[in-house]
Order: structure tokens, then sequence, then C-alpha cells
């Protein structure tokens, strides 16, 4: 399975909140997936392979391994971690969408 490169004790979530930016349009979605689940936002298919939060903290921030892919593409435009406390270091580059983690439960 996935590991993160830290020393940080995490625990596994099995499900995971992201929010998703339309701008062609301005607007957001909230979007629920459970790991190991697929779903459509717009063009795009997201995968949660894994979500995972501080075992000290787990409201702290949450790290989520995804894969997104636009329908209309082969390959995926995102495969990787990432993480709820900051965006930018790893990001869905994508004309139309942005999709970002806002945390992980046990729903």
């Amino acid at each position: 399975s996935a590991q993160l490169a830290n020393s940080q004790a995490t625990l596994q979530a099995n499900a995971l909140h992201l929010r998703g930016l339309d701008t062609l349009n301005g607007t957001t979605q909230d979007i629920d997936v459970m790991v190991g689940e697929t779903v459509r936002f717009g063009h795009l298919e997201i995968t949660a392979e894994t979500c995972r939060v501080p075992r000290d903290a787990p409201t702290a921030d949450a790290y989520a391994f995804l894969k997104i892919r636009d329908i209309r593409e082969p390959s995926p435009r995102f495969s990787g971690w990432m993480f709820a406390s900051s965006p930018a270091l790893s990001f869905l580059d994508h004309p139309r969408y942005d999709v970002w983690v806002v945390s992980c439960s046990n729903g």
C-alpha cells in the first residue's frame, strides 16, 4: 500500500471529502467518495486510492492518494498524494477543473 515518506503515525480513513471547482461557471461542489471507489465530477473521474490522517490530530490534516482522469483522455491528469493543508504542493493540472482534499473520515 502507499506509504507517506514521513515519520508521523497516520491512521487509515475510509471516506474522503473533496471539493471541486468548475472554473468555467465558477461553481464549487462538495464531493464525497469512499476509498476504493470512483466518482464523477464534470468530465473527471476521481478514484480515491487511500486517505490517511495524523493519529495524534486526525482533524489537523488529511493526505489522499488520488487518481484523476478526464474521461475524454486515455491517461490520468493526476496520480499521487494530495494534502489538505498544502493544496498548492500537489495539484490537478486541468484547464477547467480544480479538485482539492478537504478532509478524511471514517464514514
